[in-house]
């Protein structure tokens, strides 16, 4: 005989369990960077579009970084682009671009600050070590001036940001 019993308690239970986690996954949504094609996304830098299909890629842009600058430090695009963003450390230090409106970035440096040792595994960024690439995809939705940051500790406060126009 088993020591363990399937008392109407204990599957009581997790039935229960299992009902409430299905709940929630159904309420979420579809994580970010997850879920099918043309799923709400509601993840970092939302405020800009969503992350993008490699697939469907329609113009390549290269930004580099170096000690407390991005080359260039402002990018124009048009609403509805797909843009891989090919980001070169050509510093000394490590780097990262990360897109996003200026309070989500003011945000994010202020807490990188609190927590020097987060990692970062966003779609609308990437670190580089130096004399290394990283790149991300980006589908931009909505038209406005968005921003991009080194948001490693001090590099942003140190004026490591760009600017993004949407038209």
């Amino acid at each position: 005989m088993s020591r363990y019993r399937n008392t109407p308690k204990r599957t009581g239970a997790f039935v229960g369990g299992a009902i409430l986690l299905a709940a929630a996954i159904a309420v979420s949504g579809p994580a970010a960077g997850h879920g099918p094609p043309g799923a709400h996304y509601d993840g970092h830098a939302a405020a800009l579009g969503e992350p993008g299909d490699p697939k469907t890629v329609t113009r390549t842009m290269e930004v580099q970084g170096q000690e407390m600058k991005f080359v260039p430090a402002t990018l124009t695009i048009r609403r509805g682009e797909t843009v891989r963003f090919v980001f070169k450390n050509t510093g000394q230090l490590k780097h990262e671009m990360m897109i996003g409106t200026q309070k989500e970035l003011n945000e994010h440096a202020a807490l990188m600050e609190k927590h020097p040792e987060m990692e970062h595994d966003d779609p609308n960024g990437t670190q580089a070590e130096p004399g290394k690439s990283g790149e991300f995809v980006w589908k931009f939705t909505k038209s406005g001036q968005f921003f991009f940051g080194c948001l490693l500790p001090g590099h942003y406060q140190q004026g490591m940001k760009g600017s993004i126009v949407v038209r």
